[in-house]
């Protein structure tokens, strides 16, 4: 039999003696590519839904991966507006606006719904919104959050003065982003919940959220709400319902101005995945993620580890040392250490750059991190 081994009990709790945990918030780019900006010009909708899923949401692809969705873009009315709605049935715009206001909302303010519009100069609504837009992140890419006070994105409808937009190529792009530089977050059933404010090229604020506010953007869950009411004064891409069918003034129908009715399915949201797509229009975003480290400190005093229980250390029935030299002063090189949770369960194991010596006269703490 060999010589029994070294199994050293840790002190986890309380923390700070034998372990100490820390958490530390890390951001990368967030989209699928590695990339943390996609100009308007590479994105497409995503290949990958059928005629009834568009119905409800499109999806926002890069342009060379077509079947990857970065991004989910929806429009909810409590109206119906543009879906085609049968007698005696839901439209499917209403059924999104009722199921992020049962998502994002308290239990008492979903039946208000959003109140996004500050009714302010360019603002058409002092009550709730009753038609939103929602940009919804892909699960995958945002891991814990979406990076709170570095994402933008930049529309643009029409490079003229008819569609509501001043200017013409980059300029006429209208950059948004969450004002979270500048203000505290308010707390919400699906955590903190940040106004989303328009910004110059750059990312500085122009107006707070009390001049005029363009939407909520809940970073926990990948979720921005805008208020179509807000988008639409800006860019509004004029249009009409000519013989049952409703034409924009361009072949891109640009503009987020949407059609108040019930008797045409209009797509509304691809108007949203349009204005991404023209000169000046980006997409910039990062994702966030909690990683806890725990550290543990292995302490080995002087008359722990001075043996092995490997075969070779010893011979004979009475199990005495190999090494007659290693009698009085036993020696052995420490090249690995396991960590083993309550059950006895083998969870963890790290290995030394280079073997430590070990004697009756000498200690050593090994420090172990994890990171999960």
């Amino acid at each position: 039999m060999s010589i029994a081994g070294t199994k050293i009990n840790l002190t986890t709790t309380p923390e700070g003696i034998d372990k100490i945990s820390q958490t530390e918030k890390v951001t990368s780019p967030y989209f699928s590519g590695g990339d943390t900006t996609i100009l308007g010009a590479n994105l497409k909708t995503s290949s990958n839904l059928s005629a009834d899923n568009k119905k409800y949401f499109f999806g926002i692809a890069h342009a060379d991966t077509l079947s990857t969705e970065e991004f989910n873009v929806t429009f909810g009315s409590l109206n119906g507006y543009g879906a085609n709605v049968e007698a005696g049935t839901k439209s499917e715009t209403e059924a999104i606006y009722r199921q992020y206001a049962n998502i994002l909302l308290a239990p008492t303010e979903v039946t208000g719904g959003f109140v996004i519009s500050s009714g302010g100069s360019a603002g058409q609504v002092t009550g709730r919104d009753d038609e939103i837009y929602v940009l919804s992140a892909r699960r995958t890419n945002m891991k814990d959050r979406i990076n709170k006070g570095t994402w933008q994105i930049a529309l643009s409808g029409s490079t003229s003065a008819a569609k509501g937009v001043v200017g013409s190529g980059a300029a006429a792009a209208l950059h948004l982003k969450d004002d979270s530089v500048n203000d505290s977050p308010t707390s919400t059933p699906v955590g903190d919940r940040y106004n989303i404010v328009s910004c110059s090229a750059a990312g500085t604020i122009v107006a707070e959220s009390t001049v005029r506010n363009f939407g909520y953007f809940y970073p926990d869950m990948g979720i921005m709400v805008f208020s179509a009411a807000e988008l639409s004064a800006s860019i509004p891409g004029a249009f009409e319902e000519v013989g049952g069918v409703v034409q924009y003034e361009s072949s891109s129908q640009a503009g987020l101005g949407y059609y108040k009715g019930t008797s045409l399915d209009t797509n509304t949201a691809l108007r949203f995945v349009n204005c991404l797509q023209p000169l000046g229009t980006s997409m910039k975003f990062r994702d966030e993620e909690d990683q806890v480290s725990a550290q543990y400190f292995c302490r080995i005093h002087s008359g722990q580890m001075n043996f092995s229980n490997n075969p070779t250390f010893v011979s004979g029935s009475m199990n005495e040392l190999r090494n007659t030299l290693m009698k009085s002063n036993p020696q052995t090189f420490i090249t690995q250490v396991q960590l083993f949770n309550d059950k006895q369960d083998l969870v963890a194991v790290g290995n030394l750059s280079t073997p430590l010596k070990k004697n009756f006269t000498t200690e050593a703490t090994i420090k172990v991190k994890l990171t999960y």
